[in-house]
């Protein structure tokens, strides 16, 4: 090995460990922020170990040094300015879109190795070319979709919804896999075509599915984004990437896994199957409320003063309505009373895995308060008061109770075992399933409607004219 050889390898084994460390920090929120700034470092210093090493080769000209300079100070400028306006709402379409920029970076990669190649072929550089390729290109389709349909730029249209999308996405695989053997045996002219009909694979299997379903595609395309980037490290020779396209690869599959298990559906359901809320018309209608009770902030705020245990079970709609840190003043007012408070968290409440996590750590809330469903459902039968913010097919007891509905079989949390429910909701509308909540038609519930911020705030107003957190 040459001098340069030696130093780029070291440079990549230096990076991997520290990534490996970074993604280990991963796994908690107190040191997610660090690891998450660790992993970055080595993923820097992987892109610094590799420049070196070509620019140590003579491998790289000056006008594409400039080339490589420029993108990467518009790609670091605009990863920026994105991560920090980005909302929290829109973390989720921000996800989408990045599992984007990673298939579109392993696709344009094998594209300039397959168009300009330095040397001849082997079988492993085709076969890593053509993965990369086919892979990268349903990733990019796949995950621009998602991320308009979550924003509302893209509805489904009429032939997606219908079983014309089987026939017209086996066309485009069929054709994927023609063209995906013929770049393997070496014939180059497949390469457009492979391009093509993959990124309308992408969009053609992407479009169909619908909002209760999109956790589980953006898991799984950050898999997909994963493999591919894997691929790419073969085509460049990168240790780092095919290590950290493996990690990716590998946990977003399992973590596809924990999303399907917790929405009871299967992956080919969701990918094959249309959206849960055209199932759940179909099949048990909207249906409709016949007793509900709904009750004051007032008469909210004195149950919570008389309760010693109260469990938040917190939902989409806290996000939309900006409302963790009103929350976490809330919650504090009861902890300063004496009272016990714990967090809810079910697998998939929220757009995106781990979304509700995010979010109120976003406002401080410790980790050791955020309690996973598996963890929490044994404690609501000795819970005073559970309130219930922006979540809805989460806590339906259909799931549980009625055969018949498109969430039986799905795990739910068992808020209707507390002693007390208060449910804040704008309104009456249903959510991802479109069908109604049993939860609301409870005797123990009672619906305190408005938008979840505002109604926070005046909860605060009145815990503290009862003097509570006042102590």
């Amino acid at each position: 090995m040459t001098l340069p050889e030696i130093i780029k390898f070291v440079i990549d084994l230096l990076a991997v460990l520290l990534l490996a460390l970074g993604i280990k920090g991963l796994s908690k929120v107190k040191s997610a922020r660090d690891a998450n700034r660790l992993a970055a470092f080595a993923m820097s210093l992987s892109v610094v170990g590799l420049l070196s090493y070509y620019l140590g080769t003579s491998g790289i000209t000056i006008q594409s040094w400039i080339w490589i300079i420029i993108g990467s100070i518009i790609g670091s400028l605009f990863g920026a300015i994105l991560a920090k306006k980005v909302p929290m709402t829109s973390m989720p379409e921000t996800v989408a879109l990045f599992n984007g920029c990673g298939g579109m970076s392993s696709l344009l990669v094998a594209l300039g190795v397959a168009i300009f190649p330095i040397s001849s072929w082997s079988l492993i550089n085709q076969v890593s070319i053509s993965v990369s390729i086919f892979v990268g290109a349903i990733t990019f389709t796949g995950s621009i979709v998602a991320m308009a349909k979550l924003q509302g730029w893209l509805s489904t249209p009429g032939w997606a919804q219908s079983k014309v999308r089987h026939f017209v996405n086996i066309v485009f695989a069929v054709a994927s896999l023609i063209a995906f053997f013929n770049l393997i045996n070496g014939n180059t002219s497949s390469i457009w075509l492979l391009v093509i009909v993959s990124s309308l694979l992408g969009i053609g299997v992407t479009l169909p599915i619908g909002g209760a379903d999109m956790p589980v595609v953006i898991s799984l395309l950050n898999s997909y984004s994963g493999i591919a980037a894997a691929a790419a490290g073969f085509v460049v020779d990168s240790q780092l990437l095919i290590v950290a396209g493996a990690m990716v690869g590998a946990a977003g599959l399992i973590l596809t896994q924990v999303m399907c298990k917790g929405m009871n559906r299967s992956l080919v359901s969701v990918l094959f199957g249309g959206s849960l809320s055209a199932q759940s018309t179909a099949s048990s209608g909207s249906g409709e409320y016949t007793n509900i009770t709904s009750c004051s902030v007032e008469e909210c705020a004195l149950t919570l003063e008389a309760a010693n245990k109260v469990i938040i079970v917190p939902g989409y709609g806290l996000a939309v309505a900006q409302a963790q840190h009103t929350l976490r003043e809330v919650t504090k007012k009861l902890e300063q009373n004496g009272i016990e408070v714990v967090y809810a968290i079910h697998p998939v409440a929220g757009r995106m895995p781990g979304h509700m996590n995010v979010l109120l750590a976003e406002a401080d809330v410790p980790y050791e308060q955020l309690k996973e469903m598996d963890v929490v459902n044994p404690d609501f039968p000795a819970t005073d008061v559970v309130l219930v913010l922006g979540a809805n097919d989460v806590v339906n007891p259909q799931a549980k109770n009625d055969s018949s509905s498109p969430l039986y079989g799905m795990p739910v949390l068992d808020v209707q075992e507390a002693r007390t429910v208060f449910v804040i909701k704008r309104g009456m509308s249903a959510g991802y399933s479109g069908i109604k909540n049993d939860l609301f038609d409870l005797p123990n519930t009672s619906m305190v409607f408005g938008d979840a911020k505002k109604v926070l705030n005046d909860l605060i107003g009145e815990l503290k004219d009862l003097g509570v957190g006042e102590k």
